[in-house]
């Protein structure tokens, strides 16, 4: 099977505030075929400080029922040693997510770019909070400064 760009994601949860949006956006995520799941796992930090690192055949019957379908071929490329990592720098009392994605949308457009014999040399994921800048700053600029820019 082709594998697009591989894409690592931790999310954190503190207080262990859950609103149970996230399982539904990644669902549709993975329905749509714009990622496919590799690996998840979870981490929870308790009051003093103790991590316990739960994996989805862990999960209780409710959230297995969530995030199973999302994760066909659980990788296990993800270990326990890898969220407690991160989960040493939770705040306790607090969570945090691991996920390992293919960006399935970006595998037609890697083969292509394959194909021609194209070489990436350069890639960057720009945060949003720059980019909500950035688009703050050129939404004040008056309208002579704008087509002088261009």
């Amino acid at each position: 099977m082709p594998t697009g760009p591989v894409d690592f994601l931790v999310v954190k949860f503190p207080g262990n505030q859950f609103k149970g949006e996230i399982a539904p956006a990644l669902t549709e995520l993975v329905e749509n075929g714009t990622i496919r799941v590799i690996d998840l796992l979870f981490a929870n930090k308790d009051e003093d400080g103790k991590v316990e690192v739960v994996e989805l055949n862990d999960l209780d019957e409710a959230d297995l029922t969530r995030f199973t379908p999302l994760v066909t071929d659980v990788t296990d490329l993800l270990t326990e040693e890898d969220i407690r990592v991160f989960a040493g720098a939770l705040e306790p009392n607090s969570s945090a997510a691991m996920l390992l994605f293919e960006n399935v949308w970006a595998t037609r457009f890697r083969d292509a770019l394959e194909n021609a014999h194209a070489e990436l040399v350069a890639f960057e994921r720009i945060p949003r909070a720059v980019i909500s800048e950035l688009t703050a700053e050129i939404s004040e600029m008056p309208a002579e400064e704008l087509a002088s820019a261009s």
